[in-house]
């Protein structure tokens, strides 16, 4: 076992090398050590390590362990090297540091404009700021939104000039939210702007790369031979993601029936698309094995080719480590080496990490890594279970083998990030991913036989055809009462405990090691002991939440394990509004929806939770002289009443003020005033995020 042991990471060098990696970037991101740091642990373990080169091999045997402690001190090093390099905010150019209100700012568009509903919207790069007639070069990105009359002149590669000041990219700061503003950061995206057509004045000055330009240009052409011979707009969206991974035409309940059936993968370009590429371009390019003489081009096609794709598909991460693991092994074929999967792997986590140490936070990126490597792990024993002779029946087994396998990895990173599990994602696989294999061939035999009308039009029927009966089908699965676990919540360390304990216990099934079964046992108990507590929490809480939703009303009250809403109804009704803003909230509470909470009362205005008191202003309210001031807890602000703080503290005495996302900005600034002058604290939902008061 201790040599099976030493031959592996003997094999798989990469593995402990990654590893170091992902620890630095960790370490850098979270702690924020000073650079020096890493930049004399980087120095120090390579000049070493170079020493340790020179000396016998006696001495080299017996300091080992010590050789390799500077290895993983090295490459941790490196990881907080290039996590700091790629930090925007530490660029000394960067727009943040040097951007004032009122300066004005010169932008070229990076990307082609994308319809929204009232506007459109691209990402634009920060190349100076103009200050008395001075142009002091700056950095960055920020989101630019346009209003429909601005869109007509302005395009990729334009520079454009505005002095509108700027926003700060910030989170909506409900409870479980998504943290936009750290996705954004990850991408160098940390401002944004809305602009109107009087507010830009478009340059003469054109900054486009040949490169981006050739694939925008390729992506238009494809996008446009699929809308002619697609006609139906719902299944067109579909083929549009599945191809390229253009998703703005996709529908959102269709997308969120893939997500609840566990084939939402097949919308997102990944390993699976280019792995069908691979396999592709491998039967095209087996003739070139023959010829000695141009048995080098096999290569250079395969690799040129499997990277155009993945430009053309938006260059997302999962496509990119696919296309990195998939030259590695096209070049270790090319040059007569097998190498170890577990180390191509690694070897392009490795890669990818140094290009974008932020990738590592990339849903797609670590679900795409835990896919692969749970089937490299657990395809072959679950694909042995059954035996069949038919091989037709054999290629859908393998298929589902497949889809098995990948569920036992990727189990922890599902729950933790989407909180749900779908219970039928073998029946919806089953046909799903053989079908959209078929489908996304077709669409490339539909792009090689652009230049035959008649033959793009038969094509384009059946993949229509084809595309329906998936989305059919998928619909139909996702109906099933019991098809998705819902509202699942597990904290990291739950997450952890929950890969460890897979890990483990397939362990123990295939090699029958006893300490593999014991740590399964404590994983699995120490897993059910912080979710027991966790739980148990929740069970003694009770909250006060007014949400921050723009331009709506949205209040939960929280006891123990059940809920009462107060706001608009459309926040009801509206599933796409409800999941976005206020579910993440709730399933991060574990809470559920009652219609009365027993320590809940409500009389128009006036609400009594627990022991405090509540006062819910929507409309103008008329107060009656009392002899003495009565305690408000808190008071809520909501939509656009005519309302004087000043005279309701002669009548009452408030504690709290809060606005929620339905008051206009313009009246809060008198409200707040108003606050400050009497002494009253209060939170402004749409600028400090959601309230919460524990009670």
């Amino acid at each position: 076992m201790e040599t099976l042991h030493l031959h592996f990471w003997k094999k798989n060098p990469f593995v402990k090398i990654v590893a170091a990696l992902v620890v630095g970037i960790l370490i850098q991101w979270y702690f924020k050590p000073p650079i020096k740091v890493a930049l004399a642990a980087a120095l120090v373990s390579f000049i070493i390590l170079l020493l340790y080169f020179l000396i016998s091999t006696y001495s080299k045997y017996k300091l080992a362990p010590i050789n390799g402690v500077l290895v993983t001190l090295l490459f941790m090093a490196v990881g907080a090297l290039v996590t700091f390099n790629n930090d925007i905010s530490n660029n000394t150019q960067w727009l943040g540091h040097h951007y004032k209100e009122g300066d004005l700012l010169a932008v070229t568009i990076k990307e082609p404009l994308v319809e929204k509903t009232k506007s459109f919207k691209t990402i634009g790069e920060a190349n100076y700021i103009i200050k008395e007639g001075k142009a002091i070069p700056v950095s960055g990105k920020l989101l630019i939104y346009f209003n429909k009359d601005s869109e007509s002149n302005i395009s990729y590669g334009h520079q454009i000039v505005f002095k509108k000041p700027l926003q700060e990219i910030k989170n909506a700061g409900n409870p479980g939210g998504f943290d936009f503003k750290q996705y954004s950061h990850f991408q160098g995206i940390t401002h944004q702007v809305y602009l109107k057509n009087n507010e830009v004045a478009l340059s003469s000055q054109l900054n486009t790369h040949p490169f981006w330009s050739a694939i925008y240009s390729w992506r238009v052409k494809v996008l446009s031979l699929l809308r002619k011979n697609i006609t139906s707009e719902r299944e067109l969206g579909l083929a549009e993601a599945l191809l390229i991974g253009y998703k703005n035409d996709l529908e959102q309940s269709l997308v969120q029936s893939y997500t609840n059936t566990g084939v939402v993968h097949i919308i997102a370009i990944s390993g699976l698309h280019l792995g069908l590429i691979y396999w592709l371009l491998g039967l095209v390019c087996k003739p070139l094995l023959k010829r000695k003489n141009i048995k080098w081009l096999r290569p250079i096609i395969i690799i040129t080719s499997l990277w155009a794709f993945s430009f053309l598909a938006g260059a997302q991460p999962s496509i990119l480590r696919s296309a990195v693991m998939f030259t590695c092994i096209v070049l270790g074929d090319s040059f007569g080496r097998k190498s170890s999967i577990f180390n191509t792997l690694s070897l392009s986590a490795f890669i990818l990490l140094c290009i974008n140490p932020f990738w590592l936070w990339d849903v797609g990126f670590q679900l795409s890594y835990a896919a692969v490597l749970s089937i490299i792990v657990f395809m072959q024993p679950i694909y042995n279970w059954i035996y069949c002779k038919n091989k037709l029946i054999d290629f859908f087994w393998k298929m589902n083998a497949v889809t098995l396998s990948a569920q036992i990895l990727t189990l922890p990173f599902c729950i933790y990030h989407f909180h749900q599990f779908p219970t039928l994602f073998f029946l919806s696989n089953f046909l799903a991913v053989p079908l959209s294999s078929a489908i996304l061939l077709g669409e490339i035999l539909l792009c090689l036989f652009f230049w035959m009308p008649k033959a793009t039009q038969l094509l384009g029927y059946v993949l229509e055809w084809l595309i329906r009966l998936m989305n059919t089908y998928i619909e139909k699965i996702e109906s099933i009462p019991f098809s998705l676990w819902d509202g699942l919540l597990i904290n990291i360390p739950q997450a952890v405990l929950l890969l460890l304990f897979g890990i483990s216990i397939s362990y123990w099934l295939m090699q029958k090691s006893k300490t593999a079964f014991s740590l399964s046992l404590l994983f699995l108990f120490c897993f059910m002991g912080f979710r027991s507590y966790s739980i148990f929490k929740s069970s003694r809480q009770q909250k006060l939440i007014v949400y921050n939703v723009p331009q709506k009303t949205a209040i939960d009250f929280i006891n123990g394990s059940t809920f009462t809403f107060l706001g608009d109804s459309d926040l009801v009704e509206n599933d796409f509004v409800r999941n976005f803003h206020l579910k993440p909230s709730r399933i991060l509470h574990r809470i559920n929806n009652v219609k009365q909470l027993a320590n809940f009362y409500q009389q128009k205005e006036c609400i009594q939770f627990g022991r405090i008191k509540i006062l819910w202003v929507q409309n103008s309210i008329q107060f009656q002289p009392v002899a003495s001031k009565q305690d408000i807890d808190v008071l809520v602000v909501s939509k656009n009443p005519k309302l004087y703080i000043k005279n309701i503290s002669q009548h009452l005495h408030i504690k709290q003020v809060v606005f929620d996302g339905s008051v206009p900005a313009w009246k809060t600034k008198y409200w707040k005033k108003d606050c400050d002058s009497l002494h009253i604290p209060w939170h402004d939902v749409s600028i400090n995020g959601a309230f919460v008061m524990h009670l």
